[in-house]
């Protein structure tokens, strides 16, 4: 059964008033360029350790179950960014991913 006030709530989302991207002002803007940096650097953070897993073939100390769980929630995260049309989820939570899947990808080669 439907909500009787639907139709309000949907009159008050569309009359919204929306932040304008870019922001006019200055430390907002910056905000979102550097969010920007930060979603492509973060996830690189990986790669020494994706370089040793990989160099070493030592799978030892990592968890399948945690890294295949941490993929599965940056998965959600990128259908949530994706969704939402939002640049700095979307690029980080899509590195995350790939950074995660070597790990599995590892582990589950050499264990």
């Amino acid at each position: 059964m439907r909500d009787p006030l639907h139709h309000l709530h949907r009159r008050k989302r569309v009359t919204q008033q929306f932040e304008q991207y870019p922001s006019p002002q200055y430390g907002i803007r910056f905000l979102d360029r550097l969010l920007i940096v930060v979603a492509v650097v973060a996830p690189m953070t990986m790669l020494p350790q994706i370089i040793k897993l990989y160099a070493t073939r030592d799978v030892a100390s990592f968890s399948l179950t945690s890294w295949a769980l941490f993929c599965v929630f940056n998965l959600l995260w990128l259908v949530y960014g994706i969704v939402h049309k939002d640049k700095p989820i979307l690029i980080s939570n899509a590195l995350w991913f790939i950074t995660q899947a070597a790990i599995v990808v590892a582990i589950i080669i050499y264990r």
